[in-house]
């Protein structure tokens, strides 16, 4: 398979325990398949992926283009095993394999990355990511598994500082940044393409009811249970709620309807997947991704695709449409520019493409977009609890 200049320049520069980074739609998948046939074949090779792109057999089909099957009697180079990051822990004892890790799933210190040090001891790896890290201990596991510490105590003795008196473990600041960007430069390999499309975002303002939520933020009370708020996490869960459930959201779903036959629709929430669901969707097919249902894109003149951002943000594609519309913001900004990237491909047919956002003018969703807009995910526990006064 041919490869784009910019693919091939990253081909040129990827090695063992390499992060690939490149932008959603930018062709990273061929990309890391054309490394092993270079570099690792015959091994057996391996795709830890989201259990979306594992069904959709996007894999699969990417690497017949390379003769290589998951079929051991039809391949022409190692045989191609492909599975979820929820089952990463039953890898861990292969050895002498290469392995492709589609999308940074590693925070923290659980299941997944003790699953993943075993793995890249004993195997050849390379990863996948549009978004490689936001803060240095995200890093962690890849440098640990390239050598670079013994482990995540090393690390953090030798560059965390916390913030003294806290609550919860908050880090001040890090030492040794020098050290860390020359590290990070070692095993990052970017990949940037000059994409023809021209996104168009669009903010469609809507209402909520402003009453109820003063009343929330003054009395600390959740009407849904009918109790108490716990704490902050709590109210901007109820906060929100009141927000997301108004019906003028639902409003703008049909006026966007009324310019785009097909749609993708994301949102964050069971209550929100049920208000969708009340919609009069006559001529339209619907179609869901979430936790519960897995059904593919529709395959009709007219359809809407309701999509729940943790489950279906990342690793699939869609060439289909041209738009797609945010019914709620989310708190990730990893989500929110993977979910952009869905229909933001290098195969689409379209030039121009039409984001729509529903947001308020409440104080919720006027914090978490100023944090997006940031290129950060929203926190909480770091929110100014002085904009909640009135």
């Amino acid at each position: 398979m041919d490869l784009q200049p910019h693919q091939k320049e990253a081909l040129s520069k990827l090695k063992n325990g390499s992060i690939l980074w490149g932008g959603v739609g930018t062709g990273k998948t061929r990309v890391a398949i054309a490394y092993y046939v270079e570099h690792e074949a015959p091994k057996n090779i391996v795709v830890i992926t989201t259990a979306k792109k594992r069904d959709s057999l996007d894999w699969t089909r990417e690497a017949a283009n390379y003769a290589i099957s998951q079929d051991e009697d039809n391949t022409y180079h190692g045989v191609m095993f492909v599975d979820s990051w929820n089952n990463i822990d039953k890898w861990s004892g292969q050895k002498n394999c290469f392995f492709i890790f589609d999308e940074q799933r590693l925070v923290g210190s659980g299941a997944w990355v003790k699953a993943f040090l075993k793995i890249a001891k004993n195997n050849d790896w390379i990863m996948l990511s549009a978004t490689p890290g936001d803060t240095w201990l995200d890093y962690i596991p890849v440098f640990v598994a390239n050598g670079f510490y013994k482990n995540r105590t090393e690390f953090k003795r030798e560059h965390v500082v916390y913030a003294p008196y806290a609550k919860f473990p908050k880090v001040d600041r890090y030492l040794g940044v020098q050290k860390l960007n020359r590290l990070r430069e070692q095993i990052l390999v970017h990949m940037p393409y000059m994409k023809e499309t021209i996104r168009h975002e669009k903010t469609i303002y809507v209402e909520h009811d402003e009453v109820l939520l003063e009343n929330v933020i003054k009395t600390r009370w959740n009407p849904y249970d009918n109790k108490p708020i716990r704490d902050i996490a709590e109210l901007f869960m109820v906060m929100r709620r009141v927000v997301n459930e108004n019906t003028s959201r639902l409003e703008a779903v049909r006026d966007v309807l009324r310019r785009h036959q097909r749609l993708i629709v994301f949102y964050n929430f069971n209550y929100e997947l049920e208000i969708l669901r009340r919609l009069e969707w006559s001529d339209y097919t619907v179609a869901e991704w979430n936790g519960h249902k897995h059904e593919g894109i529709p395959d009709t003149d007219r359809w809407v695709y309701l999509v729940q951002y943790i489950a279906g943000s990342e690793a699939w594609d869609c060439t289909e449409t041209d738009a797609m519309l945010f019914y709620s913001l989310t708190y990730s900004y990893k989500h929110w520019e993977q979910s952009h990237g869905r229909i933001d491909r290098m195969n689409t047919p379209y030039t121009h493409l039409w984001y729509y956002v529903l947001r308020s003018r409440s104080v919720v969703d006027s914090a978490i977009w100023r944090t997006l807009k940031s290129k950060k995910s929203f926190n909480a526990a770091y929110f100014d609890q002085n904009e909640l006064k009135f």
